[in-house]
């Protein structure tokens, strides 16, 4: 099996990239930092009339049915545009997770455009965005999936204002859920949105080298600029393949022997968190002191990769996975 992207796939990516950059997702995450859900779940509503927010819900639920490309073209749109809130744990775990009663009961609301948030114990311990959230779950350890009350407690700080983690309760009972596939499309969705702020960060700086003159030449022409500047663009294309490359795995799952869902998810998601880093720092070196002001919107996107680099899996978790396929295929 091979990825294609086909004409609905590009022409999807088309629409939705159209709709984010006209929905205002910059002000919509200020917003959100601020306290202020309104705006975001504007962008959200925009979201669920496109068919996003119901992306991975079945059609028996009122949902697309769609797959794991779709989920990769969906959130690298959403990653580049920043848009605000728990888009990986509503649009994309979810639906895997919630069964039986509890789909029945919530994934049609989520399909419309409710926000739903998540903790997986133990990698995923905190409910993020909890108090703006629509719908709240916990799932134990055990397998045990259950509804979580409102917060009433204050958020942990991240270091994306945008992010706001709440402790999950314990939960007091529930129904079983596929954690393990929930976990999976976690960690890939958040390799494709990465991918997505990566790309966003590069095309930032490209144009403020572009703009940005010093004696007499735009800063862009300087070979040392270039090099930087290439070297971003040349990770995050080499990063690129591996978020399809999972899709394709992810899709044929128990198909084809050299197909490891669990190895191609953690490969993309070391190699898109280490591109967007690079491009996160090289954004900060091309831009110079303004970008480290807080008002500059650069940094709505560089805080949002610090922080998803250990999201559903740190790089440390990740890189063990793939050393434990290889050695395993070794054997």
């Amino acid at each position: 099996m091979r990825f294609a992207p086909s004409e609905e796939n590009r022409a999807f990516a088309e629409s939705l990239g159209d709709l984010l950059a006209g929905a205002g997702t910059v002000a919509a995450a200020r917003a959100w930092a601020a306290g202020d859900a309104g705006p975001g779940r504007k962008v959200w509503s925009a979201l669920a009339e496109l068919g996003v927010t119901g992306l991975a819900v079945d059609e028996e639920h009122g949902g697309v049915g769609g797959g794991p490309v779709d989920l990769a073209v969906a959130f690298e749109a959403l990653g580049y545009h920043a848009v605000p809130g728990p888009v990986v744990e509503s649009i994309a775990v979810l639906p895997v997770l919630l069964t039986g009663g509890l789909a029945d009961a919530h994934l049609p609301a989520l399909a419309e455009g409710a926000i739903g948030t998540v903790a997986i114990a133990p990698r995923t311990p905190f409910l993020l965005d909890a108090d703006a959230a629509d719908l709240r779950f916990v799932a134990a350890p055990d397998g045990a999936v259950a509804e979580a009350p409102a917060p009433t407690g204050p958020p942990r700080r991240s270091v994306d204002p945008t992010r706001r983690l709440f402790d999950a309760p314990e939960p007091a009972g529930g129904q079983a859920g596929d954690h393990a596939r929930a976990e999976l499309l976690g960690a890939f969705a958040v390799s494709a949105q990465v991918l997505g702020a990566g790309r966003r960060l590069l095309d930032e700086s490209v144009s403020y080298a572009k703009a940005r003159a010093q004696y007499g030449h735009a800063i862009g022409e300087y070979q040392s600029i270039k090099h930087l500047l290439a070297d971003v663009a040349t990770r995050l294309e080499l990063a690129a393949p591996l978020v399809q490359g999972a899709a394709v795995s992810l899709l044929a799952e128990g198909g084809p022997v050299h197909l490891d869902p669990v190895r191609d998810v953690a490969a993309a998601r070391v190699a898109t968190a280490d591109a967007a880093y690079l491009a996160a720092r090289t954004a900060l070196q091309v831009h110079g002191a303004i970008g480290y002001t807080a008002e500059y919107d650069l940094g709505v996107w560089l805080t949002k990769v610090r922080a998803l680099q250990s999201a559903w899996g740190t790089q440390a978790q990740h890189r063990a996975a793939v050393l434990d396929a290889v050695r395993g295929a070794a054997r």
